[in-house]
């Protein structure tokens, strides 16, 4: 049996014929044409060296699967992952009470099924909450863990391969949560999610959380006119203010290192507003600041590296020592690109990201919007609940820290570029072009936007 792992933890096992019988489906379903190709049967026992080179073909199978958009959004697709999820931890079909936090850690109890998937428990939890239907899309569930300070480190937004109380209670440990935030990342959404109570009440309680955790930067008159606004209950004038702060819509990751501008760098990444946030500290000590747009990524990729045991083969301690890499190519000046490395255990999170404000660009430009109409299931999987719960409001803000460190500009503004006659660039560390997220938003770039 192969283990598929999601962000470095084991999702599911599978067998070589139960991934054959998945490939066959999509085939029948999209024409081979559309299916990539799946390492082929073999006669005779596998050596090891062939047992490797098969994995090795799987994995590359599955992400190039999960990587496509109509076959990665297949229900034949993520049904046999959700339904080997299940099988291999155990975890028998029966309904639980599964518990959801706010922001403002504030907890909700839904009645769910053990085999709910992600939409379903979102629409449980929306539907507690008195949520309205058209309003479900502009949120999401989070696996978060709880750090001592009572923060919460982000691990992945939770898909619709997964089932969520699965997810969670396979991992064995407290710390691990869900949580629901918005899952937008323009802020001229804001004012679809304010039109009602409950959106407003979920969007304050969000805000004030950031600003508690330092999320959102503010400075001494900025914060007294918040905690006035909180005192007069003014939510929404409390979000328009918020909406003008530094960092304000965005996700900070923990600490971690970075290539950039020299090797070995910590960094602090935000993710907001169309781009990565750096803050950074030189060798130097010095701390400097800086962004890179998602418009000039071309593309970006994840990578995880195991180091070789010293020990017997199977001495590893194994999970602790993947380490994952988030590189992305960026456009730094006329026709000048280059890679940036990100080390840090969220890169899968830091990824889907990316991916999502590119969608969320290419569905603005098209015309399009994010308001997902509500779907009711037929088969009756999703029991809606009597008894409403009212998002409570959060105490009021502390005073802001006055040891946060003043940043410096990283770089002054870009020249305009031109892109015509950019060749794919061939640094020594490139991969197969498989490899790669390519990025749907950098085509449209003209000078214009720099």
């Amino acid at each position: 049996a192969y283990n598929i792992h999601v962000n470095g933890v084991l999702h599911c096992r599978v067998r070589y014929s139960q991934l054959l019988g998945l490939h066959e489906q999509l085939r029948k379903e999209y024409g081979a044409n559309v299916v990539p190709a799946f390492p082929p049967k073999k006669i005779f026992t596998l050596t090891p060296a062939e047992v490797e080179q098969r994995r090795e073909q799987l994995e590359k199978y599955m992400q190039a699967v999960r990587q496509d958009p109509t076959l990665g959004a297949s229900e034949t697709f993520n049904s046999f992952l959700r339904k080997a999820q299940q099988e291999t931890q155990q975890i028998p079909t029966e309904e639980v009470v599964l518990e959801v936090l706010l922001s403002n850690g504030q907890k909700v109890k839904v009645t769910i099924l053990t085999s709910d998937q992600t939409e379903d428990v979102l629409e449980a939890v929306a539907s507690k909450l008195d949520l309205p239907d058209d309003l479900v899309g502009y949120f999401s569930l989070f696996l978060v863990r709880e750090t001592k300070d009572g923060a919460f480190s982000f691990v992945r937004k939770l898909q619709e391969f997964e089932l969520p109380y699965v997810s969670v209670t396979s991992l064995r440990s407290a710390d691990f949560r869900i949580i629901l935030r918005k899952s937008y990342w323009d802020s001229s959404y804001d004012d679809d999610v304010m039109e009602h109570r409950v959106g407003l009440n979920l969007l304050y309680a969000q805000t004030v959380s950031d600003i508690e955790h330092g999320w959102i930067l503010v400075n001494k008159e900025q914060h007294r006119q918040l905690k006035s606004l909180q005192e007069k209950v003014s939510k929404k004038e409390f979000i328009r203010l918020a909406q003008t702060l530094k960092y304000y819509g965005y996700l900070k990751f923990d600490p971690c290192v970075t290539d950039f501008p020299e090797k070995g760098c910590h960094v602090v990444v935000s993710a907001g507003n169309n781009e990565l946030n750096f803050q950074v500290r030189l060798p130097s000590e010095q701390m400097k600041e800086g962004s890179f747009k998602v418009t000039r990524m071309r593309c970006w990729r994840v990578t995880s590296s195991v180091p070789m045991s010293n020990g017997p083969s199977g001495t590893s301690s194994g999970k602790s020592e993947v380490k994952l890499e988030l590189a992305f190519e960026y456009l730094m000046g006329k026709d000048r690109l280059q890679w940036v490395t990100i080390t840090s255990p969220q890169a899968i999170m830091l990824s889907i990201c990316l991916q999502s404000m590119v969608d969320e660009l290419m569905v603005k430009k098209s015309g399009g919007s994010i308001r997902k109409m509500f779907r009711r299931r037929v088969n009756g999987a999703l029991r809606r609940s009597d008894s409403q719960q009212a998002v409570k409001s959060p105490p009021l803000l502390d005073s802001p820290d006055a040891s946060r460190e003043p940043m410096a500009k990283l770089s002054s503004k870009l020249t305009s570029v031109s892109l015509r006659g950019i060749s794919h660039s061939s640094s020594a560390n490139d991969v197969g072009a498989n490899d790669f997220h390519g990025n749907y938003a950098f085509e449209g770039i003209g000078d214009e936007d720099l």
